[in-house]
């Protein structure tokens, strides 16, 4: 199972696996209080794409369809979490205020699908 949530938000005992992935650290939050498994900067968007898509809501499905180009050509970025949600629960932790566009819901997206296309082989 795959969940996201905002890093703000205490962390609960359903997360699991608890992966950072924005590129930026988020503000006002200390590393030693976010119970982290691992922050993967490498599978957020690229900063030209995340400046390009700069959360308006007019360019979501284009940022998906170009964020998943970017992840295609980056397997290595993304298979930890694959990996990890095969073994149980992972929960991708973000930083932005928009809980519904954003880059940790367009991964969840396309994880599941990759989970999907592992278990159908």
């Amino acid at each position: 199972m795959i969940r996201v949530k905002r890093v703000y938000e205490p962390a609960g005992r359903g997360d699991g696996a608890r992966f950072l992935v924005d590129r930026l650290w988020p503000r006002a939050v200390k590393k030693e209080g976010l119970r982290l498994t691992a922050w993967l900067k490498q599978v957020a968007p690229s900063g030209s794409l995340r400046k390009w898509f700069g959360h308006d809501p007019k360019r979501w499905a284009e940022f998906q369809h170009r964020y998943r180009a970017e992840l295609d050509g980056n397997p290595e970025a993304w298979r930890p979490l694959v990996d990890a949600a095969r073994k149980g629960t992972v929960t991708l932790l973000f930083s932005a205020r928009d809980e519904e566009q954003n880059n940790a819901v367009a991964l969840k997206g396309y994880l599941e699908a990759k989970l999907n296309q592992i278990s159908k082989s």
